[in-house]
Order: C-alpha cells, then structure tokens, then sequence
C-alpha cells in the first residue's frame, strides 16, 4: 500500500525565513522518496537588526509574525501532518529572542527552537549529503549563512571534526567579525586538514548554489577554485545596482554574495581543495529528514 505524507520546515535564517513543504512517499518494498512540493522565501534580515544592536527591531518583528502567520495557513491549506521550525544565528544573538518566540508561539501557533552551531550542522548533515560522500575520500563541507558557518570535516565517509564560527554574510557586510574569529577559523581548519591529500570540499547555502546555478555547469559537477576565484572578481569589479541589472540576481542576494564567495575561497585556500562540489541541500532539507526520522513531531 502506497503511504503519502505531507511534512514542512521553517528555516528561520540571518538572512532569509524559508517554509520547505515536503511530499515523503513511501511505497511498499521500495526506497522512500522526498519531494519538495513548496518552496516560500522572505527576506526579512533579521542579521541587519541583531548584528548591530543585539535586538530584532519592532519593524522586523512585525514581518516575522506576518511571515508566520502567512507559513501557518499555508500549512493548513497543504494540510501538513508535521512540522518543525528552527532558528539559527541571528535568533541566537538576539536580546529578544524568548519575547519573540513567546509573541509567535501565541499569535500565530507556530513553536519555534533555537539551535545552535553544532545542531545546525547535524541537521544539515542528514540530508542527501551523505550520499554524496564516498567512504574512501576526504571532504571539507562549508554552509555559509547570514549569521555563521559551520565546518565539518569527512574523512575516510567518517565525521572527524565539525565547528561552528560566528562568521556570515550579514556579518560581514556590517563589519561584525574581527580578524581574531577569521585567525581562529583559518587556523581551525589548517589544523583539522593538516596531511589530508586531495581534500575535496563540499558547499552549501544559497549563495554558492546561485553562484553555480550562474556557471551553467550541469547538477553533480564541480566548481574549480579558479572558476569561483574569477566569479568573485567579477562580482566586486560591479556596483550593487549593476550586479542586480546584469546578473539578475535579487535586491537581498547582490550585496551577500560577495562576502560568501570570500568564506567559501578562504576555506579553499585554507584547506588546499582545488574544486568544490554543491548539492542543492540546505538546513530545511535536513529538517524535514529529521522529522521523518522520528516517531513524533509537533503538530498542526
């Protein structure tokens, strides 16, 4: 008998709210496949707000509790069985996280978690990633986000090591992170790799998928580090205005993009990979494999 649910994640970023729908099917005596049937993002930026005065502004939260109550009925109208809702970085810092929360959980029925580093890139890491790291190889897999990046190191298809930096786009564009935090995460990941060869890295997040999406390279190929390192350049040889007019990319993904190419080339360096690999995956994704993986989860 052919079983169909229907789950959805919130991903609750520093720089962008995502509601993930997922349509699971699960045939008899066959591999269970996910779907992603729905896919909403909000530009809320709620690193602009934390990253600068250790609160989410009245107006920000404002749109985060239209955005959930839209995420609630659009729930109710795909008629989820489950759901789940994390919060990362931005959320982390904020002085007025819990008053957030509390405000969401009563006016729009949405409970909200808050994880942090080490959460957020166990959740990442049950998603299809696993099936893109082969036993007898090494990788460095990098998810940049607004508000952080989370390090984890593969060896031999085994987790050796993973750590979370308080380095991210928003972040970044407002000079929030001191050359200490880029020594520590410099020095981490030169330590962690030191005598591995033939380091392959791993990307995620959703500047390194526009960014090869713009290289027009098919799905499963890699991204050389030449190939990124001209990207960025390109990238900042234009204005703001210029990169949305002529690489069509969006208001909230023009000026982000560059400061992600830095992390993702840094780590490059770092670690001496030389290509790097993007499987569209993301935290929503590892979300809806979380629940799915349990027994249990919150209820509509």
């Amino acid at each position: 008998m052919l079983k169909i649910r229907k789950i959805a994640a919130i991903d609750i970023g520093s720089n962008a709210v995502r509601l993930l729908i997922s349509t699971i099917t699960e045939p008899k005596g066959k591999p269970v496949t996910f779907k992603k049937t729905s896919l909403v993002r909000v530009p809320i930026r709620l690193g602009q707000d934390v990253f600068t005065s250790g609160q989410v502004s009245i107006y920000n939260q404002k749109r985060m509790l239209k955005t959930m109550k839209a995420f609630k009925f659009l729930m109710e109208c795909h008629e989820i069985e489950d759901y789940r809702a994390c919060a990362t970085s931005a959320m982390r810092d904020a002085g007025n996280r819990n008053e957030l929360v509390e405000t969401i959980k009563q006016q729009a029925n949405i409970s909200i978690e808050i994880i942090d580093g080490e959460d957020e890139a166990s959740i990442i890491a049950a998603t299809d990633l696993q099936a893109l790291i082969e036993e007898d190889k090494n990788y460095l897999y990098v998810d940049v986000g607004g508000g952080s990046t989370e390090f984890t190191l593969y060896v031999q298809g085994k987790t050796k090591a993973s750590k979370s930096f308080k380095i991210g786009t928003v972040r970044l564009l407002n000079n929030g992170v001191s050359d200490e935090l880029w020594q520590e995460a410099e020095q981490w990941v030169k330590y962690n790799t030191k005598g591995i060869s033939r380091l392959q890295m791993i990307g995620s997040g959703g500047n390194i998928n526009n960014i090869f999406k713009s290289s027009g390279k098919k799905p499963g190929k890699t991204l050389s580090y030449f190939y990124l390192s001209s990207y960025y350049q390109l990238l900042k040889s234009l204005t703001y205005e210029e990169r949305i007019s002529q690489l069509n990319l969006n208001q909230d993904r023009a000026d982000v993009i560059i400061p992600a190419a830095e992390i993702y080339l840094s780590a490059m360096n770092w670690s001496r990979a030389r290509a790097i690999h993007v499987p569209k995956i993301g935290l929503a994704d590892g979300i809806i494999k979380s629940i799915y993986n349990k027994t249990k989860g919150a209820k509509i």
